[in-house]
């Protein structure tokens, strides 16, 4: 069975998906109500799976009549994912960022389940056994790498 957590995530990226906008403005009370849980769950799925990373813009509005709205940022045309690839991964990249990154990709689907796992395994802290800045500079270097091979054509 699923935990609340990963419910409240799928129903927020159905609320996205059926948004001519690709934003959705939700009062965090509410969305707690719905799934019986306490305001916090709403803020904990919010601040760590739609993050700018991931894809995701997030504003909110404090006191009477708050909201959150979650907006999808969508990745540049196929013309321009070179350079996207490039500044985003810069000449060093953390293992955090190269997997939001790729996390990103996997949701356009512009690389499938199993690529983006290949990916995930090969940027990993435990795969590139190097001290830090180097470690860095290698997770860039090889993904930067293979997702220009995957995805310029």
């Amino acid at each position: 069975m699923r935990n609340i957590s990963d419910l409240i995530e799928q129903y927020l990226k159905h609320m996205l998906q059926d948004s001519p906008e690709g934003a959705v403005e939700i009062q965090r009370n509410d969305l707690a109500d719905k799934f019986s849980c306490v305001p916090s769950q709403i803020n904990y799925v919010i601040s760590t799976r739609f993050t700018m990373e991931k894809g995701y813009m997030v504003e909110s509005k404090r006191g009477g009549g708050g909201y959150i709205r979650i907006q999808r940022i969508d990745l540049p045309a196929l013309k321009a994912i070179q350079y996207h690839i490039e500044q985003t991964i810069g000449e060093c990249v953390d293992q955090s960022a190269a997997e939001g990154l790729i996390y990103q990709l996997e949701e356009a689907r512009l690389v499938s389940k199993r690529e983006a796992n290949l990916l995930r395994a090969a940027v990993q802290r435990e795969t590139i056994a190097l001290k830090l800045p180097l470690r860095d500079e290698m997770r860039a270097r090889l993904l930067r790498s293979m997702l220009i091979s995957l995805l310029v054509k």
